[in-house]
């Protein structure tokens, strides 16, 4: 995988992909690109993604492995704004309840009686995609908030 930062400013990105964000998963159709939020678990230098038999994307990606994630973490009232940008290559593969529920732990806690009933109980059914990024772009584009607007967060809940 090779890491481009271009932009002179950047961050730690294994740090960056232990927070649990959104991903927005870029995939081919035939007719025009297709993207999916989905949640996601970086291990091993891959992207480790659900795929349920709603969901579309898993064929996509079997007719078309070629696709691009975005991930980003922003804050408006703090300037924060990082970006982590892969193009590589995706594979179905069997479902993995390890893996699975390693992915789920993330955002919805280690208590599995709590999570939604949608989450409990994943089976064979669904899919795990494995993302294998070729390159990833990692930028910093923060911003120093003006201190009118530094003044006005303070007085926020």
């Amino acid at each position: 995988m090779r890491i481009i930062r271009d932009t002179g400013r950047s961050f730690d990105l294994d740090s960056f992909l232990s927070i649990p964000l959104v991903a927005l998963l870029s995939t081919a159709a035939e007719d025009s690109p297709r993207d999916s939020p989905v949640w996601f678990y970086w291990q091993d230098e891959k992207i480790w993604i659900i795929g349920t038999a709603a969901d579309t994307f898993p064929d996509r990606i079997r007719k078309n492995p070629k696709c691009a994630i975005g991930i980003v973490d922003f804050n408006q009232h703090t300037g924060l704004f990082l970006h982590a940008g892969f193009r590589g290559t995706a594979i179905v593969k069997p479902f993995n309840k390890i893996i699975a529920n390693q992915l789920l732990f993330r955002y919805l806690g280690p208590e599995i009686e709590k999570w939604d009933p949608r989450f409990k109980g994943l089976d064979d059914s669904n899919v795990l995609i494995c993302f294998s990024p070729e390159t990833v772009v990692v930028r910093d584009q923060s911003y120093v908030l003006p201190e009118s607007d530094k003044k006005y967060d303070s007085l926020k809940e």
